[in-house]
């Protein structure tokens, strides 16, 4: 599609825009209304399920996408991700019992999964990756403006209207998305040579959902050392064995294992995995510290993040561009990953809001210059045949890095609490319970639990109903279970700085090849470019 005339390149880019728009408003709008709506539907016990379903489903479908997609071309997938997201939505929005919303959810994960992989890998197509690189800034940046009104705008609603239309107030959008890409994105021919590797793809699935489900309820729902995670977690290693002595011997394999002897590729994916591990820790942890430690309410805690968002936005749209024009890439992602490191630095030694603030500016930056790199290296990087699956699996690593690090970071957190809150105790920075009767003692010994800071309303009533000679003692442990959690937290944020920092460090062994001008060019000749590269030092 590279032959097209600029104007309709940029016709299709903004049909594809609107598809990305649509799938990304969609998933950010629901994030602060769910708690809402799992209490009124009920089953709060199955809540982790609606975010897994679609994470799995989402996740499965992105890297199965991707090599059908090099094969039967990324029109009929763009189509069907809407379609599928669309209807997925509208029955979210019908849905009575929480066990009905999580079908839905995994419908709308399979949409969802199928739209961003195609929309991502057909910029590939329309471009050449030095002018890529500005479409995939913009293209990151539309994620990230999704993600600065989607969460606000969800919240008012569900305070306003009813939460089903939170599902329902973006369908035109799609139905919008869905008759531009139909109308202006060409056909392309059906690789008739090509067959569809159902046994790797098989495997690979039954690899990602036991890893998913090990990790995501390692430490939550079950105990690390439980039959359950384990079980999961032997099941995964060995779904991985057969799916690789599977793909050794596919005719078109799902997952082409000589793309990994590709160093750029192995690398880059290696950074996006830590990137999105520690990116994670900033999001689901700072939270903790605004609404726990400081004791602002969750509508004040969502603007902290915002200033995160929004420098991400003009940082990759700005990077997009600047790559574009100079035709590198290694000096931004060296440029960037300093960044989230001190951003992540200031995290874990932050004490109020004003400095809360100034590191999600900080991680920002550093984001949005870094984030539009790794996906284009992957691609700059294989054969033009490869595209979509090379894609598919640079947002595979991403997408496991995040699961991963949320499960990694939970746990550290949960030790570092307990151990923490302990060492207190029994340094005797608590109250002197001795010298009230046994069952008060008990009462507020009951009170020696972080996650009541994050209640503040239950909290302040708590305190309201204690006798008035009691108050002091309560004000006494809440505020050294604060002080506790926020010792916690410097060492989450710490784990994730150690996280960025062997990423920025593998960034250091990437190896430079000048975006192309053109994608005309043959498959041969391409990987035959990659693997001479091997022999040559590494551009700076």
């Amino acid at each position: 599609m590279e032959q097209l005339t600029q104007k309709k390149k940029v016709t299709i880019m903004i049909a594809l825009m609107a598809a990305m728009f649509f799938a990304a408003i969609n998933q950010t709008i629901v994030s602060t209304a769910m708690p809402r709506i799992i209490a009124i539907l009920g089953g709060i016990e199955y809540y982790t399920w609606v975010i897994t379903i679609y994470m799995l489903t989402s996740t499965i479908a992105t890297v199965l996408v991707g090599k059908l997609s090099d094969i039967y071309g990324r029109k009929p997938f763009l189509l069907s991700g809407i379609v599928l997201f669309i209807i997925g939505a509208f029955l979210c929005g019908t849905s009575t019992t929480i066990f009905q919303l999580i079908t839905y959810r995994g419908i709308q994960g399979l949409g969802g999964g199928i739209l961003m992989s195609a929309t991502v890998t057909a910029v590939g197509d329309l471009f050449a990756p030095r002018e890529r690189a500005k479409w995939t800034g913009i293209m990151m940046a539309i994620f990230g403006f999704s993600s600065v009104i989607g969460p606000t705008l969800g919240g008012f609603m569900v305070d306003h209207i009813a939460w089903k239309w939170i599902f329902w107030i973006f369908l035109p959008l799609g139905l919008v998305a869905f008759g531009m890409i139909w109308s202006m994105f060409p056909k392309t021919v059906r690789k008739t040579t090509e067959s569809i590797d159902y046994l790797g793809s098989l495997f690979l699935s039954l690899t990602i959902i036991s890893l998913l489900l090990g990790f995501s309820w390692a430490g939550t729902k079950y105990d690390w050392d439980s039959f359950e995670i384990i079980g999961l977690l032997g099941a995964a290693v060995v779904f991985l064995i057969i799916l690789l002595l599977v793909e050794r011997k596919a005719k078109s394999p799902v997952l082409p294992l000589g793309m990994f002897k590709n160093s750029i590729v192995t690398i880059s994916n290696s950074i996006g995995f830590l990137m999105n591990a520690g990116m994670m820790g900033a999001m689901m942890y700072l939270p903790f510290f605004v609404q726990g430690v400081l004791g602002i309410s969750p509508t004040t805690s969502g603007f902290v993040n915002m200033p995160m968002s929004i420098a991400m936005i003009i940082l990759s749209t700005l990077s997009g561009r600047w790559i574009s024009k100079s035709g590198k890439y290694k000096r931004f992602a060296l440029a960037g990953m300093p960044f989230m490191v001190v951003g992540m630095l200031m995290m874990a030694f932050m004490t109020n809001v004003g400095v809360a603030v100034a590191a999600m500016i900080v991680f920002g930056i550093g984001l949005g210059i870094s984030m539009p790199v790794f996906t284009l290296t992957v691609q700059n990087a294989v054969a033009p045949s490869e595209l979509g699956v090379a894609t598919a699996t640079a947002t595979l690593f991403r997408n496991l890095g995040g699961t991963i690090g949320i499960a990694v970071m939970g746990t550290v957190m949960n030790s570092t609490l307990t151990s923490k809150l302990a060492e207190a105790v029994k340094a005797g920075e608590g109250p002197d319970l001795s010298k009230v009767d046994p069952a008060t003692a008990e009462k507020l010994t009951s009170f020696l639990n972080p996650q009541m800071l994050l209640d503040q309303p239950k909290l302040k009533e708590l305190h309201a109903t204690l006798p008035e000679q009691i108050q002091p003692l309560f004000t006494h442990i809440i505020e050294m279970v604060r002080s506790v959690l926020s010792d916690s937290l410097t060492v989450v944020f710490l784990f994730g700085m150690a996280l960025l920092i062997v990423a920025f460090v593998l960034v250091f062994f990437l190896k430079e090849i000048p975006l192309r001008s053109s994608n005309d060019m043959k498959a041969k000749a391409s990987v035959e470019q990659t693997d001479t590269l091997k022999k040559e030092p590494a551009l700076n």
